[in-house]
């Protein structure tokens, strides 16, 4: 065996079962840091050892072994630092702490059960948005505070900062690694899935697109098949990967070569996925079997007539205003409401869903409302006050493709056309 099979091999094992690995060595040790220091000295000790000897038969088990026992031996030495009358009580805790888990040959990990417990100790709600998202993608996902700095447009030094802060707080509040109660379920649920979402959303509307956006957006709906099939009985979860595939087909039209915005209207549709389409009607399906209709199955089945459509002109305005009075019952807010009358001014006619927008209160720095609105306002030959309504979308939009789009528009309606 060659020096380089080896090193592919602690490459391979460590990228695909990093966040099991992990997830048992937090369960076990109570500490993200310990657990993800204690993991990288045991690849670094494969590296070292493995092309000399024989590749074990199974390389997760070796990595676990040498990882909790590094991780023993770093809890040893520190308490053995402290004063000779804790000495005995702190490797007792020591000991107490580290059985949690079986690491025998016939058990080394629940895989199902730590990876999810993993996914809700990084989004629990004790947690600030910005920190379950980073945490996430780090402790679950495997991307680099590197990588996540430059997604999120963030020093990485502050990015490093809100990590370590957030791995210090589950370990000082105590928060428990599992999944949770029962009673306590449907609520934690909905945050993982937005976290989730959050993911998927700064992938997909990014501009240019760039490969860390793509990896965001397929990482994204890989944690979301995760959790659904490890909560089967779960139709959000559903739901909300089939929003995520729905949308993620039509990812190579939303933008020309030179990173202009393309309208969905506007879009090639021999262009969009139509396994990923495929995938997501099926789920969606799946999920509405359950007769309990959330937000995710409800945007999903929103996604799903627009994919249905042959043509812009055969898209079922009416089917979309009415899923959009049930999203706005499911969870009002008001970008609902402007989608819903968006989707009534294609159904009606411009002037009926003006009077909607016009009525939307809690918008009024939200470019797509006057975009929307100048929209309208253009198809009702109101040009001043459509030019009005672009020139404040623009001020608002912060995506240099929407404003490049927006004064495009307001360009050419200045010309007459």
């Amino acid at each position: 065996m060659t020096g380089d099979a080896p090193a592919l091999t602690v490459e391979r094992v460590y990228r695909e079962h990093r966040a099991t690995m992990l997830a048992a060595l937090v369960r076990a040790l109570g500490d993200f840091e310990l657990a993800e220091d204690a993991l990288q000295e045991a690849s670094a000790l494969a590296l070292r050892r493995w092309p000399d000897t024989q590749v074990p038969d199974d390389p997760v088990a070796w990595l676990l072994t040498v990882a909790r026992n590094r991780a023993i031996d770093r809890l040893r030495r520190a308490r053995m630092a402290r004063t000779k009358q804790h000495e005995q009580a702190a490797e007792e805790a020591a000991r107490g702490t580290v059985t949690m888990i079986d690491y025998g040959e016939e058990r080394l990990i629940s895989i199902g059960d730590d990876r999810l417990s993993l996914i809700f100790t990084c989004c629990h709600p004790a947690l600030s948005s910005e920190a379950r998202v980073a945490l996430t993608l780090q402790a679950v996902v495997g991307l680099t505070a590197g990588q996540i700095a430059r997604t999120f447009l963030v020093g990485e030094s502050t990015l490093a900062g809100r990590l370590v802060r957030a791995k210090r707080k589950i370990r000082d509040a105590g928060i428990t690694f599992q999944v949770p109660a029962d009673h306590l379920l449907p609520e934690r649920l909905s945050g993982v899935l937005a976290v989730v979402y959050l993911i998927f959303t700064q992938g997909y509307t990014a501009a240019p697109e760039s490969d860390e956006h793509r990896r965001l957006r397929e990482e994204a709906i890989r944690l979301g098949k995760l959790i659904a099939s490890l909560m089967p009985d779960e139709p959000e979860a559903l739901g909300l990967v089939a929003l995520m595939l729905l949308h993620d087909s039509r990812g190579a039209s939303r933008y020309t070569t030179a990173g202009e915005l393309v309208l969905l209207e506007d879009q090639d549709r021999s262009r969009w996925d139509r396994d990923e389409i495929a995938e997501g009607i099926r789920l969606l399906d799946t999920a509405l079997r359950y007769e309990a209709p959330g937000p995710y199955q409800l945007q999903a089945a929103i996604a799903a007539v627009h994919a249905q459509a042959a043509t812009p002109e055969r898209t079922d305005w009416a089917r979309i205003a009415g899923l959009y009075v049930e999203l706005h019952s499911a969870a009002p807010s008001p970008v609902v409401a402007l989608n819903h009358a968006v989707a009534v001014a294609m159904a009606e006619g411009p002037a009926a869903g003006l009077e909607l927008i016009d009525e939307i209160d809690g918008l009024r720095r939200y470019h797509l409302l006057h975009a929307a609105r100048a929209d309208l306002l253009r198809r009702l030959d109101r040009r001043e006050e459509a030019a009005e309504a672009y020139r404040r979308a623009h001020e608002l939009a912060t995506n240099p493709a929407d404003r490049r789009f927006l004064a495009g528009r307001l360009l050419a309606l200045d010309e007459g056309r």
